[in-house]
Order: structure tokens, then sequence, then C-alpha cells
């Protein structure tokens, strides 16, 4: 595949949302260091919701407002001054509530991210997050319903998810109309080159990023950029990412994965 057209953030760096947690005040702490910021994850229906109540009755951080597609407005509404681009990481059972959030970023300039990812029991029993990856069909046509509505759609995936053949899946949400995969590379991060191979979308890798040489590992890798999870609100941290991603690309030390890379 060629090199993925730049997605409309700058610096190619995220912060990744964090359930329960990643809100507008969050983006905005976020915002001298990142091009963009995933609120959420917010779950959509029922069937999710149902979910992350169980998720809280065991001391997890959950966001569950009783308008949840209000709430992704009312979010990204308070970003309209904050000069990055916001994203909102959404979680749903059927691709209707996928595709009436998207219409919300759509309309605030936002991308919406297809949770593909949770690895929770009580989400994947639902039929969201991770067990997306092992229902290609199904991912997809979220992936279509988002990308009717106009909005950039970005999809967040997990590698070491068993029987899943991640490279050839990003192949066909590339098909399907995704714009970003944002890809927890676990303790896989080869895998990130062979998904860069395979997909025109915007690779944004994530999962231990910390520093000079993790994002150096993943830029050569063939990542067109990072995200920082867990330490995301701490300025420390975003500030030696965002210095590091800001040498590599005014270096020009990216994207040789194409051509090789490092040594899985």
């Amino acid at each position: 595949m060629t090199a993925s057209t730049l997605p409309p953030f700058d610096p190619p760096l995220a912060a990744a949302s964090l359930s329960g947690e990643s809100d507008a005040a969050w983006a905005r702490a976020a915002a001298p260091y990142v091009g963009v910021a995933f609120l959420g994850g917010i779950a959509l229906d029922e069937s999710t919701r149902a979910a992350a109540r169980g998720l809280v009755a065991r001391d997890r951080s959950e966001f569950l407002p009783a308008d949840p597609i209000g709430f992704v407005d009312d979010q990204l509404a308070a970003l309209a001054d904050v000069p990055l681009v916001p994203g909102f990481n959404v979680r749903a059972t059927s691709p209707a509530p996928v595709r009436e959030a998207a219409a919300v970023c759509a309309d605030r300039d936002a991308i919406v991210e297809v949770n593909a990812h949770c690895r929770q029991d009580e989400m994947c029993a639902a039929g969201a997050g991770e067990s997306l990856l092992r229902d290609g069909d199904r991912l997809c046509t979220y992936v279509r319903a988002a990308a009717d509505t106009g909005a950039t759609v970005s999809v967040k995936v997990r590698t070491e998810v068993g029987g899943v053949d991640l490279p050839a899946l990003s192949a066909r949400l590339d098909d399907a109309g995704v714009d970003i995969l944002h890809v927890d590379a676990m303790d896989s991060e080869a895998v990130v080159r062979e998904i860069a191979a395979a997909t025109d979308a915007f690779v944004l890798a994530n999962n231990g990023v910390r520093d000079r040489e993790t994002v150096a590992e993943y830029l050569e890798y063939g990542a067109d950029g990072v995200s920082v999870g867990r330490p995301s609100d701490d300025p420390r941290v975003l500030k030696r990412v965002a210095e590091a991603v800001a040498d590599s690309f005014a270096t020009g030390s990216t994207n040789t994965a194409t051509a090789g890379g490092p040594e899985a």
C-alpha cells in the first residue's frame, strides 16, 4: 500500500480514550501537546450501557449519562475553542447508534472512533468491544454507517486476539471507509508493520508510548503517528512524547518499515 494521507490533525500525536475519564476537561489539558484527543469511551445503546453498569459495579470508571448522544454533543461543543481535533470513542451493538454519534461528530468536525478494543467480559458478552474483531462483517457495517455521515472514522483495535488476522481485517476496514486505524499493539509491536502494509488508512500506534525510544520504534514499524494511553493526564509524559514526535518528523526518520523496518 502507499503511504496514507495525513488526517486533519497536527502533530500526529493522540491522547487515547480512557473509559470514564477522558472528557472535555481532560482533552483541554492535553491540547498543548497533542493533535487529537479521543474522548470516551461511551456506551451508546442499552446493551452496552448495561455492560457499563456492570463494570461500574466492580469499581471501573464509565460514562453513563442519561442521554449518550447529547453527552457526545455537549462534550465536543465544550472543545470548540480548543486548538486540537476532538474524537469520540463509541461502543454499540448495532450500526444505528454509531451512525447517530458519527453525525454529531461530523457536525462538530470531530472524529468518531468505533471501539473494537475493549476486552472487558461484560462488553464482549454484549457484542461490543473486542468481540467485533472476530466479526469483521459486522465491524465493517459500523464503519460504513459512520462514513456515510461524512465523519472521519477511526477504529480502535488490539493485537493478540485469538483467531483474528488483524492485517487482513485492516484491509477490509480500509475498503469499508475507515480513515484511521488506532492500534493497541499490546506485546506484538511488529504487527504494526503488517497493518501499515495492508492499508492506506492512517495508522496510530498505541501501547507503552512514553519516550523517544518508543516513538521511534513505532514510527520505524510504519506507524503514521502514535498515541498516549494511561499517562495522558501527565503533562511531563505528553511533553516528552511530543518533542520526540516533532524531532522524528523534522528529520524525516519515519515510515521506514515499508522498506523493511526493525526486525520482528
